[in-house]
């Protein structure tokens, strides 16, 4: 860890403990704090979690915002996929919240009609073949066409609301196997995150059953019109 990171938490650290002996707290399980903003909560778990060179700053933090927004969540576990990196490249994470560290990096696809090496069209109807942005809760798991698979209900109305009936869910394909990125992208999709065959049972079974799932991209009628990223809506 880098001596300016060291520096940040043990002024965090210090902060802390001023805070709690002065009556306030800094819970992050649930991202509630009497001094902190959601967004210093989340730029103080980039840095404590070491994401530096490994996870995108900017899409972390909006997740992170969003993540303690959804009250709904039955787990401590949130998912980042951003579409701000290519298909090529690592883009989907999934951060274990209560004890602060990163549990999976992997590829993943989006919608054949979004773009091709990155994903630069979303849309939230039916047939569109398209990605969607959003927060998502993760549900159950079923086996369908491709699989073990994992159900996903959007939160945000007009943005990615009807997931549940395009069936846009988690599941494993071959088109999304690392060794099909050398053809200069990633396989597609028809709206779903497909991961590669051998990383998407561990990786539904780690974020199945209520936990938060955020898919960004820098798309800026969205980042400023979300009611959850903005704090106009709490689930």
């Amino acid at each position: 860890m880098s001596f300016s990171r060291i520096l940040l938490l043990v002024a965090f650290l210090l902060f802390y403990s001023f805070d709690t002996l002065t009556g306030g707290s800094v819970n992050p399980a649930s991202g509630k704090s009497r001094s902190l903003s959601p967004l210093q909560t989340a730029e103080l778990l980039y840095h404590e979690m070491d994401l530096a060179g490994k996870v995108s700053r900017i899409p972390f933090c909006r997740a992170v915002q969003g993540y303690y927004q959804i009250s709904q969540r039955k787990r401590e576990v949130l998912t980042l996929i951003d579409f701000s990196r290519p298909s090529t490249e690592p883009r989907l994470y999934v951060f274990d919240m209560l004890h602060r560290r990163l549990l999976f990096t992997s590829v993943v696809s989006h919608g054949r009609n979004s773009g091709g090496n990155y994903a630069t069209s979303f849309s939230n109807k039916n047939g569109s073949y398209k990605s969607s942005l959003g927060f998502y809760l993760t549900d159950k798991t079923y086996q369908g066409k491709n699989g073990y698979s994992l159900i996903l209900d959007g939160l945000e109305r007009g943005v990615n609301d009807h997931a549940r009936e395009r069936a846009i869910v988690v599941h494993g394909a071959a088109y999304a196997n690392p060794s099909v990125a050398a053809s200069g992208r990633l396989g597609r999709s028809l709206g779903c995150p497909a991961l590669p065959e051998k990383l998407s049972r561990p990786v539904i079974d780690a974020i199945k059953g209520g936990s938060v799932l955020f898919i960004y991209a820098p798309v800026s009628e969205y980042l400023t019109e979300s009611e959850i990223l903005n704090g106009r809506a709490r689930l």
